[in-house]
């Protein structure tokens, strides 16, 4: 996926673990992604855009393994593959039609090259210029005619992935996400942003913060970068707790899911954020987190005050075959986070005698979470059987099952309150 520090010249670019941990994510993600784009057993077609913005050449070598790996095009072209043959199994009746398309922009010359030559032998080659467009230049100098390419696709959704995988922290600015998500309301950004090349490399010197070209200006409500290195304990945990807010809200996305992905050499941390205007769209990245249970781990709380969760190499048991570290997307993980939302959701609903919907509790916490709603909907099935809480449908049907709730049903504190009171 990033492009500057590889090099295709002579063969398959070195592809170190960290990596093949976001192409891992990536192949899981849009594995469980597509069967929620097919909602009827009556839908005939499928539209989607997906656009990889730093495509790479294509094809990797593990730099301590020596395996060949394929890079994120294929990912894309062959979880597609796949999906079309799971969806349109045997015993489906109307069969779906994948309309995809497939953008891949990289400004490597001899990237780009490396991957046309990749996708001919990959058995790709007879559907460029079709399916498949391949773009030698700059994402941000392209950006605008592919938004416009995906919104004529599909007008009314704008149905589209994005893979940002920049090198880096700045070639993806701000203006640019909050233009995607404008103009495309069914986008989704899957953002790679180096905060620890920021933090070991970022300099403003001259006056300008260097987030400011990226459109994040008064980040650290005017400390200075040298101040905050000079002042601040641990100011690495200072940068990263006031720059990923402003992320988010720049980019103007309703939900995200961030989490880190670690280096074994030196920091290397790095975010790789899921951002999206759906709630669906965040729980399915959130699902691939405990689907990787000895990849991912959490930094942040258990119950509804999450911040970050991460990656670290040396925690990959099927790389390094060690045990594992911190605090995991395991069942220990998932025992301490249903046992804090047992404490959490009862104090929201009981602040409100009207309570909330189920839509609407699930929509207003999750983003600081990393609980699915499935976890969610197992939580408040075992507070309502405890008579800590109530749901109850819109025609006044009280629910205990964790299958029988729905967005609408609605979350109240009990008529005789157990706790809290």
């Amino acid at each position: 996926m990033p492009q500057n520090h590889y090099d295709w010249k002579n063969g398959p670019a070195k592809l170190q673990q960290h990596s093949v941990a976001k192409h891992d994510l990536l192949r899981s993600y849009l594995a469980a992604y597509f069967p929620t784009l097919v909602s009827s057993p009556h839908q005939e077609e499928l539209r989607l855009t997906i656009v990889d913005g730093f495509a790479g050449g294509g094809a990797y070598e593990h730099d301590v393994t020596g395996q060949f790996l394929l890079g994120s095009p294929f990912i894309c072209l062959k979880a597609a593959e796949e999906a079309e043959v799971r969806i349109n199994h045997p015993g489906r009746i109307k069969k779906v039609k994948f309309n995809v398309d497939y953008i891949f922009v990289e400004k490597n010359r001899d990237a780009a090259n490396y991957l046309t030559k990749t996708i001919g032998e990959q058995g790709f080659g007879s559907r460029v210029s079709k399916d498949i467009h391949l773009i030698q230049g700059d994402f941000r100098l392209h950006a605008d005619r592919i938004i416009e390419h995906v919104r004529k696709k599909t007008p009314r959704s704008g149905r589209s992935i994005f893979i940002l995988d920049q090198y880096g922290y700045a070639k993806v600015p701000m203006p640019l996400l909050a233009k995607i998500f404008q103009t495309l309301p069914r986008a989704e950004v899957i953002l790679t942003f180096n905060v620890d090349s920021f933090n070991s490399y970022a300099s403003d010197k001259g006056g300008r913060s260097p987030l400011e070209g990226i459109g994040l200006p008064n980040v650290f409500q005017g400390k200075s970068l040298q101040e905050i290195k000079n002042n601040e304990r641990d100011w690495r945990a200072y940068i990263q707790s006031q720059l990923y807010p402003h992320i988010v809200k720049s980019a103007g996305s309703r939900f995200h899911t961030p989490f880190f992905i670690r280096s074994t050499q030196g920091h290397g941390d790095f975010w790789l954020l899921h951002l999206s205007m759906h709630q669906k769209a965040r729980d399915v990245m959130t699902e691939v987190h405990w689907e990787h249970s000895n990849t991912f781990i959490h930094y942040g709380g258990e119950g509804l005050d999450m911040f970050k969760i991460g990656y670290i190499t040396n925690a990959d048991e099927r790389f390094t075959q060690q045990g594992k570290l911190g605090y995991t997307f395991d069942d220990d993980a998932r025992k301490r986070t249903e046992e804090r939302l047992h404490l959490d959701i009862p104090r929201l609903i009981y602040a409100d005698e009207d309570g909330q919907s189920y839509e609407t509790l699930h929509a207003t916490t999750c983003n600081d979470s990393p609980a699915t709603s499935r976890i969610y909907k197992d939580v408040l099935s075992s507070l309502a059987k405890q008579g800590e809480i109530e749901i109850v449908s819109p025609d006044g049907r009280h629910k205990t099952s964790a299958n029988q709730i729905r967005d609408e049903d609605r979350i109240l504190p009990p008529r005789q309150r157990t706790l809290f009171n």
